[in-house]
């Protein structure tokens, strides 16, 4: 098998970006890993002019085994890779390192800065009518409780219930989106939430969206009535979008040069993956080094 190439964008490549107008600048977005692509797929949607510049810490994914200074210090790394090319915006498409680090970086750029937890946490409080809210994440997210803090700073009379759900990650990545197993996860996951009378769900993980269907289906099952399901992904996307039209930032152009997607680790992998995350081809990995970054 032929090793990835390490690749660095030419000087040359960089200054004719700077060249650009700063409405045709790119946008950056960063994940830790593949889950990040749903956040892609909603910009596309909702930003359909806007040229997107990937980038996929799959080398030291997961952030959630790491410390805060750590989470910090990688996020930092990839951020600078990101304005390296420019970019006009940077999303952080990773609920940890949203929860972690996003208010240390936003204080150190002069561009936007913005991350998936207050859309998806706005979203679910402007959408309750119990003011009863059911969280599902990632261990790490939920027991970080960016959510439950977030969404009680919106409104204080919202009552958080929130569930870990670990095993949705692997079972997303295998592209099991209405398996039994995971119907019967799904069913184990969230029949704590029969009780509590929520409202609405949020989605806290990337991951997940791709397996909204199965996750409706078991939380309007458990709840006995419809449920308000988030994607943070969703409501990231738009708040990207107020933000670039507020700023006067957004492309108008009907012409789009490629997207481009990069990880730190395992391309073909990424593309394998990753096509189930972004719904079409992903097409043009490369892989960099982003622990230079800074330095």
């Amino acid at each position: 098998m032929k090793p990835a190439v390490i690749r660095q964008e030419p000087a040359a490549s960089l200054q004719t970006a700077r060249a650009l107008p700063e409405e045709d600048r790119p946008i950056g977005i960063f994940d830790s890993g593949i889950g990040g692509l749903t956040v892609v797929r909603e910009v596309m949607k909702i930003l359909p002019n806007e040229r997107i510049i990937y980038l996929g810490d799959t080398a030291r994914v997961p952030y959630g085994t790491k410390s805060d200074r750590t989470i910090k210090a990688f996020t930092l790394q990839s951020c600078l890779f990101l304005l390296e090319h420019d970019v006009k915006m940077i999303i952080i498409a990773c609920n940890t390192a949203s929860a972690v680090a996003l208010d240390f970086i936003a204080n150190m750029f002069r561009i936007p800065v913005i991350g998936v937890i207050k859309p998806g946490s706005a979203a679910a409080a402007s959408k309750t009518n119990t003011r009863r809210v059911g969280i599902i994440g990632t261990q790490t997210t939920i027991n970080s409780h960016s959510y439950t803090r977030t969404l009680q700073s919106l409104n204080a009379q919202i009552e958080v219930f929130a569930q870990p759900c670990s095993l949705f990650v692997p079972i997303a990545e295998e592209g099991w989106l209405e398996h039994d197993v995971t119907m019967r996860v799904a069913e184990e996951y969230l029949k704590v939430f029969a009780d509590t009378r929520i409202d609405t769900l949020v989605m806290g993980c990337t991951h997940y969206p791709i397996l909204a269907s199965a996750i409706q289906k078991t939380i309007d099952h458990v709840m006995g009535q419809h449920v308000h399901l988030i994607d943070s992904g969703i409501e990231t996307a738009k708040q990207a979008k107020a933000i670039l039209k507020e700023s006067l930032l957004l492309n108008r152009s009907q012409s789009r040069t490629s997207n481009r997607f990069y990880v730190t680790d395992l391309p073909k992998n990424f593309s394998r993956v990753g096509q189930m995350f972004l719904g079409s081809a992903v097409d043009h990995v490369e892989t960099v080094n982003v622990e230079i970054m800074g330095m």
